[in-house]
C-alpha cells in the first residue's frame, strides 16, 4: 500500500521557457513534502545557467550535458540540450523517462504551471481513491488557466477532454469541456501536460521519442488503455497552466526552412512533424508486428478494438459515434455494443470546416435577413449537407477574427462518405427575396 510518504518522479521539458523557474519555485515550494520529490528536466535552451542561478537554485555538480541542482530541500537534475538540437516534446520527455528510479508515482507537466498547496497530497489521495476501481488508474485533464505575474487571473473552471474531430493525417484531436462532479470522472484521453499514475506507468507507456507533436496525446491514450490503465479526469484543481504564452520561442520558429538553410538544424520541423503523424498512425495496423513493438508499440492486455467502442471512434474509417461531437460530448462508452456491425451502423462521417469570411462577402448585421440557408456539395454537385439558420443561430456559427474578417465554422455528419467540396451560403430575405449566393471551396 503506498501512502503519502512514496516518492513522486516528475518529468518536465522546457523549451527556452522563461516560466521554468516560476514553476519549479511552485511545485516546490506548494507540496506538503518536497523532500519526497525527484525533478528531471530536459532543459532545451542555450545552456546559459544564470537564470537557474538568479531563481535561488543552488549549482552542486555539473557535466557536460548534465546539472544538478539544490532547492528547497530538493535536488533537481537538468538534461541540458541545445534548443537547435532538439527532436521536439516527446522526445524531451524521453530523455527525462529514462531517468526513473523505481519512484512510485509519476508527475509530468510542462514547464509553465502553478499548484495549489499541498497538490502532493491530494493528487496522491485522489488517485489512491480509484484503487477499487482500477488497479491502474491515470489522472490526467487539461489544467484551468492562469497567467504569469496575475494570481487574480488563475480559472477556477474544471474541464474534460473530448473529441474533436480529425487531423488531415486522420489522427484524432481533442479539445476541452467544462464540467462538474463530486468524484473523478472515467475519461479515455491523455493531456501531455499532466500526466499523475504509478511510477510504472513510465516504463510501460514511455513517451515515443519519434512523435513530434501531432497525435502525442492519443497514441499514448491507446497505449495506456491496450496495457491496462484507466484514464481518469480529476474533480478537483490541483494545478494550472499557462496557455497563451505570446511572444515566447517556440520549436516551430527556431527550426524553420530559413535555419536549415543556413545550416543551423539538420531537419525543419514540419518535417519532423510530416514523419511523425506517419509513425502514430502505424498503431492502428492491426496485422502488423510493429504495432505491438515495445516499448513504444500497443499492449496486450486490452484490444484496439474495445478502445474504440468505449470512445465510439472507428479510427480506421474515420467514423464517430454522434454523442461524442454533439450536445452531449461523451467521452466514455460504459456499455459495450453486442454486435459490431450494429456498432459500425451507427456511427457517422464527421465534417469539421472553418471558412475564412471577409466583411466584403457576407453582412450578419443586415435587418432584412428571416434565413439563411448553408448548402455542402460534393464535387459531382450532390448535396452533403443542407441546412436553414435563423439570423441567431447562424451569428453563432460565426467567429470576429477582426473588423474586416471573420470566420465559419461548420460542423456536422453524414451516413455515406461523400467528400465535401464547395459551400454555398445563401439569405432568404424579409421580401420573399433570395440574396446573392457566396460560393466558397471546402
Amino acid at each position: 500500500m503506498k501512502t503519502s510518504d512514496s516518492t513522486i518522479f516528475v518529468n518536465i521539458a522546457s523549451y527556452r521557457d522563461p516560466e521554468l523557474c516560476p514553476t519549479l519555485h511552485s511545485l516546490i515550494r506548494s507540496a506538503n513534502k518536497p523532500e519526497n520529490l525527484r525533478i528531471v528536466i530536459c532543459w532545451q535552451d542555450d545552456g546559459d545557467i544564470q537564470p537557474f542561478l538568479d531563481a535561488g537554485l543552488v549549482l552542486i555538480t555539473q557535466s557536460e550535458r548534465l546539472y544538478q541542482f539544490s532547492y528547497g530541500g530538493v535536488q533537481l537534475e537538468v538534461i541540458a540540450v541545445d534548443y537547435l538540437k532538439s527532436e521536439g516534446a516527446c522526445w524531451a520527455r524521453y530523455q527525462v523517462d529514462k531517468c526513473y528510479q523505481q519512484e512510485s508515482y509519476l508527475l509530468q507537466i510542462d514547464s509553465h504551471c502553478r499548484f495549489i498547496t499541498g497538490w502532493d497530497s491530494e493528487m496522491i489521495a485522489m488517485l489512491e481513491s480509484l484503487r477499487e476501481q482500477s488497479a491502474k488508474p491515470v489522472l490526467s485533464g487539461y489544467p484551468p488557466a492562469y497567467t504569469p505575474g496575475k494570481n487574480e487571473d488563475r480559472q477556477d473552471y474544471l474541464s474534460r477532454l473530448v473529441f474533436n474531430g480529425f487531423s488531415k493525417e486522420g489522427i484524432v484531436a481533442q479539445h476541452s469541456t467544462q464540467f462538474t462532479s463530486e468524484t473523478p470522472i472515467r475519461s479515455a484521453y491523455i493531456a501531455g501536460g499532466f500526466i499523475f499514475a504509478d511510477g510504472h506507468f513510465v516504463t510501460h507507456v514511455p513517451n515515443d521519442p519519434a512523435i513530434f507533436f501531432i497525435g502525442e496525446e492519443f497514441n499514448r491514450a491507446m497505449r495506456a488503455w491496450t496495457h491496462g490503465y484507466d484514464v481518469w479526469t480529476p474533480h478537483r484543481i490541483t494545478l494550472w497552466h499557462y496557455y497563451q504564452r505570446k511572444n515566447v520561442p517556440k520549436v516551430w520558429d527556431d527550426h524553420s526552412n530559413e535555419a536549415k538553410e543556413k545550416g543551423l538544424i539538420d531537419t525543419v520541423w514540419w518535417q519532423r512533424n510530416q514523419a511523425s503523424t506517419l509513425h502514430v498512425r502505424r498503431l492502428l495496423n492491426a496485422d502488423d508486428t510493429e504495432t505491438f513493438a515495445q516499448p513504444w508499440g500497443l499492449g496486450r492486455q486490452r484490444s484496439l478494438q474495445e478502445f474504440q467502442y468505449r470512445i465510439g471512434i472507428d479510427l480506421i474509417g474515420q467514423r464517430v459515434h454522434p454523442d461524442i461531437w454533439g450536445t452531449e460530448k461523451v467521452s466514455w462508452f460504459t456499455k459495450l455494443p453486442d454486435d459490431q456491425q450494429e456498432w459500425l451502423q451507427s456511427l457517422r462521417f464527421f465534417h469539421d470546416k472553418t471558412l475564412s469570411l471577409s466583411r466584403d462577402e457576407i453582412n450578419i448585421s443586415r435587418s432584412d435577413i428571416v434565413w439563411w440557408h448553408i448548402g455542402v456539395y460534393s464535387q459531382d454537385k450532390r448535396p452533403v449537407m443542407l441546412r436553414r439558420y435563423s439570423p441567431e443561430a447562424f451569428c453563432r456559427l460565426i467567429t470576429h477574427t477582426d473588423q474586416q474578417s471573420s470566420q465559419l465554422t461548420l460542423r456536422f455528419d453524414t451516413r455515406n462518405s461523400s467528400l465535401a467540396n464547395t459551400v454555398r451560403i445563401c439569405a432568404f430575405t424579409d421580401r420573399n427575396e433570395w440574396d446573392d449566393v457566396l460560393e466558397k471551396s471546402w
